[in-house]
């Protein structure tokens, strides 16, 4: 549709958006005259303004105030008029230095990776979590008390899950680590269930070589429910930004649905699925995101991938619709593709 549109079309069409994403205020035609170099008349340019009303790009607030961008007049400029910048040298050695320590569990990775975009943005960030299930890189039993002993499994991608397990007997230090060793060594990248299987042959052969009591232990311990209680798991950070720019009530109300909204994780989930077969950022503004089912919010968010190239999460940033896209877009693309790489040398490493 912007090849539609002449010149004069444009260069008013982008004016008042950019001027939108800028103050948020609504743009007029005697602003434009005195901005634009188009030697043309306040009436001349209201003419060209109801013309793009007309069109569906821009509405009037109130019937004496300026225009405002509509949604498809917002995804219209996104699409065709803007212009995405770089990051700077400095913003990028930034999100390396926050995102980029893979000594560190990926889920740490993560809550840093959510905190640092919340920051940089002034936005609400969004990480979906990769699944915690998969291949298991290294489990341990440690005992806790008498008669309770917590697995922990450090699972290929770098999440941990600590799982409870309460014993009809006080297991002795011997029997932890026997069951500690003799699991680490039939891992080998294994699932749960794969190694389970493998546990039940060999039970079945008499070829553990493990006494009676560390034979049901690491037998329990691989039976135990996971603690997580959904596949993946989303991190939410900065939600007080969604509430800085709310001028009236009723924006009030719609930033406290959003945010409660955010909370149902389960709500969240289906993101993934959304964006699943996705390549690169996604944009998605006002009423056009099916997730929130509200408008006045837009949503910049870029799947990321395991070493597998399995897109396995997600990372965005939510707030108003005047968000600075040009800036957000590339932050969002080039952390996602850090967290790709930290899962990569992970799974490499394992």
């Amino acid at each position: 549709m912007i090849t539609e549109l002449n010149e004069r079309s444009r260069e008013i069409f982008r004016f008042i958006v950019d001027s939108y994403l800028s103050s948020g205020l609504p743009v007029g035609s005697r602003t434009i005259s005195r901005h634009l170099p188009l030697n043309l008349s306040p009436a001349s340019i209201r003419n060209t303004m109801a013309d793009l009303e007309e069109a569906g790009l821009l509405f009037a607030p109130h019937t004496s105030a300026g225009r405002l961008p509509t949604e498809q007049g917002l995804r219209l400029y996104i699409d065709g008029l803007m212009q995405v910048g770089g990051l700077s040298p400095a913003e990028r050695e930034r999100i390396e230095s926050f995102c980029g320590d893979s000594d560190k569990p990926i889920s740490d990775v993560l809550e840093q990776t959510g905190a640092l975009l919340s920051g940089l943005s002034c936005c609400a960030s969004l990480v979906i979590a990769p699944k915690a299930g998969g291949s298991v890189k290294q489990i341990q039993f440690v005992r806790l008390q008498p008669r309770k002993v917590l697995v922990i499994m450090v699972m290929q991608g770098g999440l941990v899950e600590n799982r409870i397990m309460n014993t009809e007997e006080d297991i002795p230090e011997s029997a932890l680590i026997s069951a500690s060793n003799y699991l680490n060594a039939k891992l080998a990248g294994r699932t749960i269930a794969e190694t389970e299987s493998l546990l039940a042959g060999e039970i079945r052969d008499n070829t553990t070589r493990l006494d009676t009591l560390t034979q049901k232990l690491v037998q329990r311990g691989l039976a135990l429910p996971s603690s997580n209680t959904h596949s993946s798991h989303i991190i939410v950070r900065g939600q007080s930004h969604l509430l800085q720019d709310v001028k009236a009530l009723e924006e009030l109300e719609r930033a406290r649905t959003l945010l409660n909204y955010l909370e149902e994780q389960q709500n969240m989930l289906s993101l993934l699925s959304s964006i699943n077969n996705a390549e690169g950022v996604q944009i998605f503004i006002g009423a056009e995101n099916r997730i929130f089912d509200q408008s006045g919010w837009s949503m910049i968010i870029s799947p990321y991938k395991n070493g597998a190239e399995q897109i396995v999460g997600a990372i965005g940033v939510i707030g108003p619709m005047r968000l600075n896209y040009d800036r957000i877009i590339p932050m969002v693309d080039y952390t996602s593709r850090i967290v790709g790489r930290i899962l990569g040398d992970l799974v490499d490493e394992g």
